[in-house]
């Protein structure tokens, strides 16, 4: 028999920072979990010179995609999945400098036995879309913590 678990956004939140809090690499890059509802996350990232940009000044698409991919890891994390990426998809529409937020949505799509998929999308300060995730992650294992619905 399955253990029901009661769950609000705030308690999921709590937990799922503490889980990222471990990452050192999601710190390294400053990245902020700022909501989670059941398969959601809402993450940010300041964009900072030494950090995020490439030679011309602008994030670095792989700063984006750390962003996005984080993004995925943390819905799933939101439905009780503990997952590791087996593919990922970037479309990058537009770019920021440093001294701006960029900020990413995730949402499941879909939520199989062995794998989920997640789309991302990522925006500037003034919520103009800069790119667009598609993921598929493998499920590794599942929370004891957090179920996959609440």
């Amino acid at each position: 028999t399955e253990r029901k678990i009661l769950l609000d956004s705030k308690t999921c939140l709590s937990l799922v920072r503490d889980i990222f809090n471990t990452n050192h690499f999601v710190q390294l890059c400053g990245i902020v979990i700022d909501e989670v509802g059941c398969g959601t996350a809402r993450l940010h990232m300041p964009i900072v010179a030494e950090k995020h940009t490439n030679l011309s000044g602008n994030v670095h698409g792989g700063a984006l995609s750390t962003l996005a991919n984080t993004a995925v890891g943390v819905a799933c994390c939101a439905a009780g999945c503990w997952v590791a990426t087996q593919s990922i998809t970037t479309n990058f529409i537009k770019n920021i400098t440093a001294g701006h937020t960029a900020t990413c949505e995730a949402r499941i799509k879909h939520c199989g036995r062995t794998t989920v998929t997640v789309v991302a999308e990522i925006f500037d300060d003034e919520h103009r879309l800069m790119c667009e995730t598609i993921a598929t992650m493998f499920i590794k294992g599942h929370s004891d913590d957090i179920p996959s619905e609440w």
